[in-house]
């Protein structure tokens, strides 16, 4: 089968685009999933941090087998278990249960999207690779922008277990895609890395200096993102007392942002490199959250000034994903899905620690998100100058 970049990031961001559905649909239904199972919708909301923590898990486990094995036994072995769990979920009638069959469901849900990156990575590199990236990141953009208004279409149609029956049917559907459509990508006369020498590449990673400061980048960056999307239900639904019908919109904003924000980074990289777009993500986040902060400390946090500094918060993760992605892979082409999968599993433990800190304690304020947005802002920026080198204009590589 003959691959173009379109078709790559098509194929790619369709695989991709099952985690922000599996995040972000089920959203709207925290509420009425909580009365379900008899549990607060703060401790319900703990169900994003466990599904994050089984994707990072995931990732960490079977992007490894993906450089040894292949991409396409991993990933469609992921999809099975991911469809599996997801109708199971429709049966659960208590927390440890959603809790536990979250976590599954992520388990396979973090084999599939381990292989994205790796994939681009097996066709292109240096600029194209992160063009394709951008590309795949805007189409993906999609998933989260009508998740939660397809999650408020079905509770209202059925209930909140038919938005598990469509990420099942999802699932089922990247089955036959890609199985049909997706070629083998990883090149078979590349070595099999034995178990010790998969320790010995994540170890190699870990040593890696500059590596690690992109890995820091995207890791901080998902963290503030998810610190809002843990808090959001609450957020919007109950300190600003916004109707369900009207949170999917003001949800979604956002998204539009990052996908605009990554159409900037495709015309940005026509002049510019990966490493300066990814500076200038960073730093406009750290101004954002500041921001936040600051309205919050003089009671200036009205919804009008919040959801604009959070749009662009959350905007520069079009900026910084992709430049770091390709920054990193750059480095650890031998290794694509090795390297892609300890990224995700930072990345992804992360984000749960993020929500953690927002939702167990249930503060009923808007203090854990803010000031988790800003920890996580600083800590990126502080990675990326600390750890890489600083770009020359016109630099390239």
């Amino acid at each position: 089968m003959e691959l173009n970049p379109r078709r790559v990031a098509l194929l790619v961001a369709a695989n991709t685009a099952l985690a922000p559905f599996a995040i972000d649909a089920y959203l709207p239904a925290i509420g009425v999933l909580a009365e379900n199972i008899n549990a607060s919708i703060h401790h319900t909301e703990l169900s994003i941090s466990m599904f994050l923590f089984g994707f990072a898990i995931g990732q960490l486990c079977f992007g490894p087998l993906s450089d040894r094995v292949g991409r396409k036994p991993v990933l469609l072995s992921g999809l099975v278990v991911f469809m599996l769990a997801s109708l199971i979920i429709t049966t659960v009638d208590s927390l440890p249960s959603l809790l536990v069959w979250r976590f599954i469901q992520a388990l396979g849900g973090g084999a599939c999207v381990v292989n994205s990156a790796a994939i681009v990575r097996d066709c292109f590199s240096g600029r194209e690779a992160a063009k394709v990236m951008s590309t795949m990141a805007m189409i993906m953009m999609l998933a989260p922008l009508v998740a939660p208004a397809v999650g408020s279409l079905l509770l209202h149609i059925a209930g909140w277990w038919l938005i598990f029956v469509f990420l099942a049917a999802y699932a089922g559907f990247l089955l036959w895609l890609l199985g049909t459509r997706l070629p083998e990508t990883r090149d078979t006369n590349l070595p099999a890395a034995s178990p010790r020498q998969v320790v010995r590449n994540y170890i190699s990673v870990l040593r890696h200096k500059e590596g690690m400061g992109y890995i820091c980048a995207v890791a901080a960056s998902f963290a503030g993102l998810f610190a809002f999307v843990t808090a959001s239900p609450f957020l919007y639904l109950d300190y600003f007392s916004l109707s369900p019908s009207v949170y999917p919109m003001v949800f979604g904003v956002n998204v539009v942002v990052i996908a605009l924000s990554n159409r900037v980074n495709i015309h940005l990289l026509r002049k510019r490199s990966p490493q300066q777009n990814l500076r200038l993500g960073l730093t406009i986040q750290l101004i954002a959250a500041l921001g936040l902060v600051i309205a919050t400390a003089l009671n200036l946090a009205s919804l009008y000034v919040v959801v604009p500094l959070v749009m662009l918060f959350t905007g520069m993760i079009g900026l910084i994903t992709p430049n770091a992605i390709s920054a990193l892979l750059d480095h650890f082409g031998h290794i694509s899905a090795t390297a892609t999968a300890l990224l995700g599993g930072i990345q992804f433990s992360c984000g749960a620690i993020a929500g953690v800190l927002v939702g167990l304690f249930q503060v009923e304020h808007l203090w854990p998100m803010v000031l988790t947005m800003l920890g996580a802002a600083l800590l990126g920026n502080i990675g990326v100058r600390k750890l890489t080198r600083k770009p020359a204009y016109g630099d390239s590589y």
